[in-house]
């Protein structure tokens, strides 16, 4: 398994925004390869002295904390298909983030151990 992980920073009253883009998002990547999307909503982020969630996307303080990840079956199938679930005109018809973008992180992660 691979897996495309995020962090990023949503205004908290655009929850319901963020759950409609969410789901809408997620059936565009299952429908190029990715075998599972998961979204989850700041519960207990708490804040850093040093480092931490909110403050690897600059969080103000209206903002909530979300992750996520696509699992996909392995890097391969993802690099195939990722830069075409991105340039879904799906993905352009739903407008702009409901967040800002340039301050989510992202990456790419080999499975380790998966109990």
């Amino acid at each position: 398994m691979y897996v495309m992980s995020f962090v990023a920073a949503v205004p908290t009253a655009s929850k319901e925004m963020y759950l409609a883009h969410c789901k809408a998002a997620a059936e565009v990547f299952k429908s190029h390869g990715a075998l599972r999307v998961v979204e989850l909503w700041g519960a207990d982020v708490p804040a850093g002295q040093t480092t931490s969630f909110a403050m690897a996307v600059q969080a103000k303080e209206n903002e909530t904390v979300v992750t996520g990840w696509q699992e996909w079956p392995d890097k391969a199938t993802c690099d195939a298909n990722i830069e075409k679930a991105m340039s879904d005109p799906r993905l352009a018809e739903m407008g702009a983030l409901p967040f800002d973008g340039s301050r989510m992180i992202y990456g790419g992660f080999d499975t380790l151990i998966d109990v």
